[in-house]
């Protein structure tokens, strides 16, 4: 009888599984276009962003919101300010590993997103049928 509380935990989360919810702050950390994940970095090449990000800092950063009642925004923010700029906002949907992004009016799906690798802190998204364009997001809050 006193094992009854730890069993009906382990059933639940046996049941529900151990999913981690995608809602949150996310933070673009790196994005990689087509071509550039198809190119090869030559030496100027890096030599140069190595000097051009001195100091891996700045105060501009683009957002991306998801929140639990399926709504989201993605935007660019300045530090200190509530507001960012070229805000959208629009409905998502999660189906399997894939991030929809859902027009609110038609409910046609306008973007598709392949979530190729998600933790706790960490979030990685492909468009939908491409091998290239990696964007790679932390958590924010």
């Amino acid at each position: 009888m006193k094992h009854l509380p730890f069993l009906a935990t382990f059933l639940f989360m046996a049941v529900t599984g151990w999913t981690q919810s995608i809602s949150g702050t996310w933070q673009l950390t790196d994005e990689q276009s087509c071509l550039q994940t198809d190119m090869e970095e030559s030496d100027t090449e890096r030599e140069l962003r190595g000097k051009m990000s001195s100091n891996g800092f700045s105060t501009v950063a683009k957002m991306l919101k998801l929140k639990s009642d399926g709504t989201g925004e993605e935007g660019v923010y300045s530090a200190g300010k509530k507001k960012g700029s070229g805000v959208r906002q629009f409905r998502y949907r999660v189906n399997g590993n894939e991030l929809q992004y859902v027009d609110k009016k038609s409910g046609m799906i306008t973007e598709r997103y392949t979530i190729v690798e998600m933790t706790e802190g960490s979030l990685k998204l492909q468009p939908a049928g491409r091998d290239c364009g990696l964007r790679t997001f932390s958590r924010a809050r």
